[in-house]
């Protein structure tokens, strides 16, 4: 009976780990002619690569914390220190950020030479999905 209780509870907590790791959407509007490579998004992201207008998430969430770890290969305080390092060399400014999903969608929608990230889950018919990262 403890080995039962024991295996479900396992199954519980790798079930509710599949959930919390959800897809992420990298978008375009549907107007861009421009297919970046993933390894372009990463460097539009780092302000590296000026081909799309990067439009970044403002607080860190699971959607930003996927984004950065798998695109770039970056946690919070290595972008966080990355970005220092540029603005206090005067080399670089942050990307805009916007709140959330819901604005990164409304922002790449409306800008012809936009590029966000959004949870795959927040993709609308508005904006063109570029790639998925698992």
């Amino acid at each position: 009976m403890n080995l039962s209780i024991r295996a479900l509870c396992t199954t519980v907590l790798l079930a509710a780990t599949g959930l919390v790791q959800a897809e992420v959407a990298v978008i375009v509007n549907p107007a861009a002619t421009a297919s970046p490579s993933q390894a372009d998004v990463a460097n539009i992201f780092l302000g590296k690569n000026k081909s799309l207008k990067g439009v970044d998430q403002k607080d860190w969430n699971p959607t930003k914390e996927k984004f950065y770890a798998t695109v770039a290969s970056k946690s919070e305080a290595q972008l966080k220190s990355y970005w220092s390092g540029l603005v206090f060399t005067g080399k670089g400014q942050p990307l805009p950020s916007v709140a959330g999903d819901a604005e990164v969608v409304a922002k790449v929608a409306a800008e012809a030479d936009a590029i966000g990230y959004v949870d795959k889950a927040a993709v609308t018919d508005q904006v063109k999905v570029l790639l998925t990262l698992p």
